[in-house]
């Protein structure tokens, strides 16, 4: 990744902007969300590892100078789906990536609430974004 940082840096013009926005590094809350409010099913146990490296990398270009930071912050965001296929296939995709072991029991507790629950709830994901941006500094 710092390649791809070194890269930005070459092609931005001076005083350039690098948005870095990627979720935070905390394990996302699922539950279900209907007319009686949100109730929450569990908490995912999702492997960091990408992402530490990607901090590394942009904590290694920071301290080369090649960028500074202008703004740091910690946004929340809520991902909603509405049918049990529509999370397994989004949870599927995120264990196929190998941020994730099985799951199983999370979508076996979805699957429960959504059939207890009342008609027209939401399965809901909540974790925050990090937002960083980075302004290109010119090199002596």
């Amino acid at each position: 990744m710092v390649h791809a940082l070194e890269e930005a840096w070459r092609v931005l013009k001076p005083d350039g902007l690098l948005i870095d926005l990627r979720p935070a590094m905390v394990h996302r809350d699922v539950g279900v969300k209907g007319a009686q409010g949100f109730r929450k099913l569990g908490t995912m146990d999702e492997r960091f590892e990408d992402d530490i490296v990607a901090n590394r990398a942009v904590a290694a270009v920071l301290r080369r100078g090649l960028f500074r930071r202008s703004r740091k912050d910690r946004v929340p965001c809520m991902r909603e789906m509405d049918t049990l296929d529509d999370f397994s296939g989004w949870l599927d995709d995120y264990v196929s990536l190998g941020k994730l072991p099985s799951h199983a029991w999370l979508l076996k507790k979805v699957e429960r609430a959504l059939a207890d629950g009342e008609k027209g709830s939401s399965i809901t994901v909540s974790a925050p974004l990090d937002l960083s941006v980075l302004v290109k500094r010119e090199t002596r």
